[in-house]
């Protein structure tokens, strides 16, 4: 499965959108040349490649489906420009985040013109009028949910000497919002484009749902597990925001007492970064935790397959499985 994503992602869907990012219409002038550079930028381009083999699965066909796809990376890129700002991230992908090379106040518009540019690419869908507003109501629900749960992500209150904090349950809620968000959205506008069934719409959702949080609670992993060159963004960058992110709850609520000291001194603020991150790791390794959050995103990513088999498209169900594999197995 982990080929089959590799192949399809890189030789045929990812290929294709990456191709229809370069060819976009442009002025020439300074905002196309930031969108320019945030949209090709190198990534995986996994939301798109989502809603593509969402559509193929219930029947649909590629080409009807692809301005779509290129309209779920245009809000996915938005959310990551602004994601940097809020984040004071200075790397994305490997290279200078969109502020940083451009300024801030640009950096905002630009998000913001790539929030709006998911409505026209939508449009140019070659499915039923009625399936392209279904979609944009799908798509828009999705794009308030990921604010939702970036304002939520802010009012998670470190774990503190005598202070509970917020711990997983509120955790989980916010990644299903932040990061579920645009998973579901990608998956149920790609069926409903794809001319599925209400409940083949409903599958791929619940796929997403389960799919999305695996993904989310991985990717809180990798700090801990991969090398920055590698991820192209900051190890350090949670711990400077003090967010106390999966395995770092898992470590509280599961170590010993020194462990819960650890997180508690690292999450105070008086600590420098590196300084943090080293305490954060220490803490989520000695307590078991590190083991622990694998296994709890290889369950939801498990959970995420169970009614795929019920798509009448078998090879397409299988690259959505195979997503799901790929979200708890990679290294950025």
């Amino acid at each position: 499965m982990t080929a089959l994503i590799g192949d399809a992602a890189s030789a045929t869907v990812a290929a294709e959108v990456r191709r229809a990012l370069e060819q976009r219409p442009t002025t020439g002038d300074r905002l196309d040349e930031i969108a320019r550079y945030a949209l090709l930028a190198p990534g995986k381009l996994l939301r798109p490649l989502l809603l593509v083999a969402s559509a193929e699965a219930v029947g649909g066909t590629r080409e009807n489906v692809l301005p779509a796809a290129l309209a779920v990376e245009y809000l996915h890129v938005a959310s990551l420009v602004h994601d940097d700002i809020i984040d004071g991230d200075d790397l994305r992908r490997g290279r200078a985040s969109v502020h940083v090379r451009y300024g801030v106040a640009d950096a905002i518009v630009t998000g913001d013109a790539l929030i709006l540019g998911l409505f026209g690419a939508i449009a140019d869908c070659a499915a039923p009028d009625a399936a392209v507003v279904a979609a944009v109501r799908v798509l828009a629900q999705a794009g308030e949910d990921l604010c939702r749960g970036q304002v939520q992500e802010a009012l998670l209150v470190p774990p503190g000497p005598g202070v509970a904090g917020s711990g997983l349950d509120a955790y989980l809620e916010m990644a299903s919002l932040k990061t579920g968000a645009l998973f579901r959205g990608a998956c149920r506008a790609g069926a409903v484009l794809g001319g599925g069934s209400p409940v083949q719409a409903d599958v791929v959702t619940a796929f997403a749902e389960h799919s999305g949080l695996a993904f989310q609670m991985y990717d809180d992993l990798l700090p801990f597990l991969a090398d920055p060159a590698v991820t192209g963004k900051p190890g350090t960058s949670d711990a400077a925001n003090l967010r106390p992110t999966y395995p770092v709850l898992l470590a509280h609520r599961e170590g010993s007492a020194a462990d819960r000291r650890g997180v508690e001194r690292a999450l105070s603020g008086e600590l420098r970064p590196e300084a943090a991150h080293d305490a954060l790791r220490d803490a989520v390794v000695s307590s078991g935790a590190l083991d622990l959050a694998v296994t709890g995103a290889r369950e939801e990513a498990t959970r995420a397959k169970v009614d795929l088999g019920s798509l009448p498209v078998a090879d397409a169900a299988g690259l959505l499985a195979a997503i799901a594999d790929l979200a708890v197995n990679r290294d950025r």
